[in-house]
């Protein structure tokens, strides 16, 4: 009694008989669909799609040295920024036919740099990278390979790298600004962790520089750093409030431990903003409708994301760009900031 034969997996060559044309042909309509007249390509499309046949993108890869892949490395999944970032550029460079694969850090520097090391091994012909404080090995690697990238969410005017993104420092002092001009003179600041973040240092640097020109500083015990989360901006809140004589602006580093300190701020029978006034960063959607709504700063998230595709793919098919300029920040004004009582 003879085995059952396992049927055999379609081939290009099937779906070439299927309609009725070369194989040659079948190669064109997937890889140079504008090389085919539309009425053939759809007839091979047609034949694939009842076969259940697809090209081989490995061996494609392979024939044409190209994988039609980039690499995003961020810090977490945790957030909507990095989350908006990243679908903004997958989008953009799927419909220019590049497949996007997400690398997660944990903020662990030595982890990106594996990482980063894992996307090239594999083929990834451009990268985007969120924050340029990263192990000098990374962007060596980088460099050896001759990959473009770009770094993603930051802006710094000496960097060497190409950035798409917004200068946290000037950002950061304009919010301070707003605070001064208020009358407020005692700050606190609660932020994320600074270990290894460029971002969050270049933000603190910015707010010290405004305090600066007027001659103030802000008291080590009313700084705090913990988790970006909500309830560490209840707890440093909190903290804060018992070291002394109180702060009357509170600066946070996002809109998640603003919302925090508005929370902890009510439950301690604070006024917010006749007492205290509160400021968030990235002008999340529920920014709008705290009690009282947050004052904030608006990043477009997608923005940066669409234009650091952009520049990938100017760099991918052989241009030679410029290092790309700041994108804009916006400050937000609502009722969480207020004039000193």
């Amino acid at each position: 009694m003879r085995e059952p034969t396992t049927p055999r997996a379609p081939r290009a060559v099937d779906v070439a008989a299927a309609a009725g044309v070369s194989t040659a042909t079948v190669s064109r309509a997937f890889n140079a669909p504008e090389k085919v007249a539309p009425e053939v390509r759809e007839r091979v499309l047609q034949a694939a799609r009842d076969l259940g046949w697809f090209p081989n993108a490995a061996g494609a890869a392979l024939a044409s040295r190209r994988t039609m892949l980039v690499g995003a490395l961020i810090p977490t999944l945790d957030h909507d920024v990095f989350a908006a970032q990243v679908n903004a550029l997958q989008a953009r460079l799927a419909a220019a036919g590049v497949t996007v694969l997400i690398g997660c850090s944990n903020y662990d520097l030595d982890h990106a740099a594996e990482q980063v090391r894992v996307m090239l091994a594999r083929g990834m012909e451009a990268l985007a990278i969120v924050g340029e404080e990263q192990r000098p090995a990374l962007f060596k690697m980088i460099d050896t390979r001759a990959v473009p990238y770009v770094v993603m969410y930051a802006h710094r005017p000496n960097s060497p790298h190409p950035c798409i993104g917004f200068d946290n420092e000037a950002a950061f002092h304009r919010i301070t600004r707003h605070l001064l001009d208020l009358g407020h003179r005692r700050f606190g600041v609660i932020h994320q962790p600074s270990t290894d973040n460029d971002r969050v240092l270049a933000r603190l640097e910015g707010i010290r520089a405004a305090l600066a020109t007027e001659g103030l500083a802000i008291r080590p015990q009313h700084m705090t750093e913990g988790p970006s989360g909500i309830e560490f901006g209840r707890q440093a809140l909190r903290s804060i409030f018992t070291q002394g004589e109180p702060p009357t602006a509170i600066i946070c580093g996002n809109d998640a431990l603003a919302f925090g300190a508005l929370i902890e701020a009510r439950a301690m029978g604070i006024a917010v903003p006749q007492t205290l006034s509160i400021t968030g960063f990235d002008d999340v959607p529920m920014a709008a409708f705290t009690d009282p709504p947050l004052t904030t700063m608006s990043v477009d998230n997608a923005a940066i994301g669409r234009a650091a595709a952009d520049y990938l793919l100017a760099r991918l098919q052989g241009g030679e760009l410029e290092k790309p300029g700041p994108l804009a920040t916006t400050l937000i004004e609502r009722q969480s900031t207020g004039p000193v009582a």
